[in-house]
């Protein structure tokens, strides 16, 4: 694996110093995140002698596209297992992609997808495929999160705020382990409703002895925790609010976010700096974990016209 080099860019925000870790410059396909949840897995497969990586994802998925771009780099086959029908395929840049580098596409209904994780699920793509190495939805798994705990380098724990977005609590449990005990990890929940992820967030950190987070208690935000009210109408969804603010953010900073994760947690964290919650003599590390090579896909499906 090539080293892993954090670039920063510092962002002119009023009255705050606000830095930007730039994750999706790691890689030009696979940056972000997904880089480091991809690069365990990938060596544990080698170890164990697999020679087919399968994974799963929607037919807008960044996870989709980028585990096709670094299988295809290792020389590994990789298949996909696609939440939805074929038809999708046409109004499905990544997906498009996915097939461009190798990745061999398997449909299944979103009746069936619910149970990804089910043994018997499993066994039934194992009969089709014949062996693979597994590597859930997102990368979240313990090969997963331990490639995130290398995400916060010695010189980025100065910080006193780390923001990431969360879907499925890997990053932000691999950068809350690493972290400074005095450190403040604040992960912003995408998800509308499902208040599980402080939970499967601790359940990470007690495997790698890491203490607890707790909910945020609507005051002064003082200790590492993950909020679940800048979620803009849930996974895969947004308001006018976010797009203008998604408008005004590119046109000003000149670089991308996606629509999913990023342009979430920044819309969080400056909403938090005006209203005051961050103070001004704070230092903030917002953690942009790429994603916006979905974008195509998810404009082209809520007819967007893109800013970058």
């Amino acid at each position: 694996m090539d080293e892993y080099v954090p670039v920063i860019q510092t962002l002119q925000y009023p009255g705050h110093g606000i830095d930007v870790l730039r994750l999706d410059l790691v890689h030009p396909l696979y940056g972000g995140n997904k880089y480091f949840k991809l690069k365990y897995n990938y060596l544990k497969a080698k170890e164990l002698g697999y020679s087919t990586v399968l994974t799963f994802g929607g037919a807008h998925s960044n996870h989709i596209y980028s585990t096709a771009a670094f299988c295809k780099e290792k020389g590994i086959k990789v298949i996909g297992v696609i939440r939805g029908e074929k038809e999708m395929l046409d109004q499905s840049p990544v997906l498009q992609f996915a097939i461009e580098q190798g990745m061999e596409l398997y449909f299944v209904s979103r009746e069936e997808y619910k149970y990804k994780a089910d043994e018997k699920f499993i066994n039934k793509l194992c009969d089709r495929f014949g062996d693979f190495y597994p590597v859930p939805e997102g990368g979240n798994n313990y090969e997963g999160v331990k490639g995130c705990t290398e995400i916060l380098t010695e010189d980025l724990k100065k910080y006193d705020y780390v923001f990431c977005a969360c879907g499925t609590s890997a990053t932000f449990s691999g950068i809350k382990i690493s972290s400074r005990p005095e450190q403040c990890v604040v992960g912003i929940s995408v998800l509308k409703g499902e208040n599980t992820l402080i939970g499967e967030a601790n359940k990470w950190l007690g495997k790698f002895d890491s203490n607890p987070i707790t909910q945020f208690s609507g005051e002064e935000l003082n200790q590492s925790t993950i909020l679940d009210i800048y979620h803009f109408g849930g996974y895969a969804k947004h308001t006018e609010e976010l797009l203008d603010f998604k408008v005004q953010f590119e046109s000003r900073y000149g670089f991308q976010l996606d629509y999913v994760y990023t342009a979430k947690v920044f819309a969080a964290a400056f909403d938090l700096a005006e209203t005051g919650i961050l103070k001004e003599n704070v230092s903030v590390l917002i953690v942009h974990t790429g994603g916006y090579h979905a974008n195509p896909g998810y404009e082209k499906r809520y007819q967007l016209k893109p800013i970058l």
